[in-house]
């Protein structure tokens, strides 16, 4: 009988918790006030165990915190390295695009339609590049008045021993071997052929430099058929002007006046000291008759 009496003490004791068991936990955790339900946490703990009766249960609760902590800096480190790299994966995707986009040619039924950048003139010429060229779909160009420098897409990892560069006074053609010629026409003007040269930049492009025969003029196009720019447009750099002695900068100076002049159809800067020396003659002598005096 003894051990029956234990048995169903033991079983009563199971059934009929202690009073500070029965007080359930209630708190819901309000995302703009985290500390108030860890608060209640603390509480509900300590009353219902003896974790904040000694130093070593506030030792390992800091050390809980600082391991949650750790956790969420890692997760958050992970999250901005996982973006940068979605970042450079897009900026390198739209780099390979418009390689590849540089690189191909625009066919139209049997002949091949050239891509041109660059809004029209009224004359249906183009506005140059910030470069004083043009940007065409297989290849680009840009100058100064001493040269030409021609920038032409190639596939990547392209190896130097595969390009085939051939230039003469009044010729050029450029392309890979194998394939048909990039760049293959009469150029808009003779050039010096032992001032010039190629090179293949990062396997990614071929870079050639054209000096000009003629320095004292901008070109319209680099070959004879391609689309022209307008040359009106042209802006030279100031810094490269200033590097002439003074001389040379007048001259040059006054051939781009001069040029300007002539494409509007207006008088050159002779044309014009002409007309005001016969005005001047005109006004110093008004007894002559000048009905019949043409100024041009």
């Amino acid at each position: 009988m003894a051990i029956l009496s234990e048995y169903e003490e033991d079983q009563q004791k199971a059934t009929n918790p202690s009073p500070s068991s029965t007080k359930p936990f209630n708190a819901v955790l309000d995302p703009t006030n985290p500390l108030g339900f860890l608060e209640t946490v603390f509480d509900f703990v300590s009353r219902e165990s003896d974790l904040f009766k000694s130093d070593y249960g506030v030792r390992d609760v800091n050390a809980l915190v600082r391991r949650v902590k750790e956790k969420v800096d890692k997760e958050e480190r992970k999250a901005k390295e996982k973006e940068r790299e979605k970042e450079k994966e897009k900026v390198e995707k739209q780099q390979r695009v418009k390689e590849e986009a540089q690189a191909s040619t625009s066919v139209k039924g049997e002949g091949k339609e050239e891509k041109v950048e660059g809004e029209k003139t009224e004359d249906g010429k183009r506005v140059p590049n910030k470069g004083n060229g043009l940007d065409l779909d297989k290849y680009s160009w840009v100058q100064t008045l001493q040269e030409v420098t021609i920038n032409i897409p190639v596939p990547p990892g392209t190896k130097s021993r595969f390009i085939t560069c051939e230039m003469k006074k009044n010729h050029i053609k450029v392309g890979i071997k194998g394939q048909p010629p990039i760049i293959d026409g009469e150029l808009f003007q003779s050039i010096k052929v032992d001032d010039c040269f190629w090179s293949l930049e990062d396997q990614k492009y071929i870079s050639v430099l054209l000096t000009k025969q003629n320095q004292m003029e901008w070109w319209k196009c680099l070959v004879k058929g391609d689309p022209e720019i307008d040359t009106r447009k042209v802006e030279p750099e100031n810094s490269k002007l200033s590097d002439l002695d003074p001389e040379t900068r007048s001259t040059v100076e006054k051939m781009m006046f001069d040029q300007r002049q002539k494409s509007m159809g207006l008088p050159t800067s002779d044309e014009m000291q002409k007309q005001d020396l016969l005005k001047k003659f005109m006004a110093e002598h008004p007894e002559m008759d000048f009905s019949r005096a043409k100024i041009s």
